[in-house]
């Protein structure tokens, strides 16, 4: 019953649920998820650690990249649970709609190479 109710309060944070909701749509690095989310670092990296500690994110490196997801076994349960009740609810917010908005530029700018660069200087 604790590890239901981890995972439960980790999704009941608004940022932690955009992140979710952005992971569920490609896999991102901290300073993706800055520049889509408009967050300072210390922000995002302490919503990644909730998420992480209730198992509903994951990590791996590539290169000097740490890069998040959403583990394959659980994107078939957090999938549906976002497109049956949570797109209802805020996928006509304007919220969510942004950050839709801002992946696409962000992959565009191609973030992680340009200004990923420049916060590790």
């Amino acid at each position: 019953m604790k590890e239901i109710i981890k995972v439960f309060k980790a999704l009941s944070d608004p940022t932690r649920l955009r992140i979710v909701r952005l992971l569920l749509e490609r896999d991102l690095c901290v300073c993706e998820l800055m520049y889509i989310l408009n967050m300072e670092q210390s922000r995002i990296s302490h919503q990644l650690r909730i998420l992480r500690d209730a198992d509903l994110v994951a990590d791996t490196r590539d290169g000097k990249w740490i890069i998040y997801r959403i583990p394959d076994s659980l994107r078939k349960t957090l999938m549906p649970l976002i497109n049956l009740y949570l797109k209802e609810k805020i996928g006509g917010s304007q919220e969510i709609l942004s950050d839709i908005k801002n992946l696409r530029l962000c992959l565009k700018e191609d973030v992680r190479k340009t200004r990923g660069n420049r916060n590790r200087d």
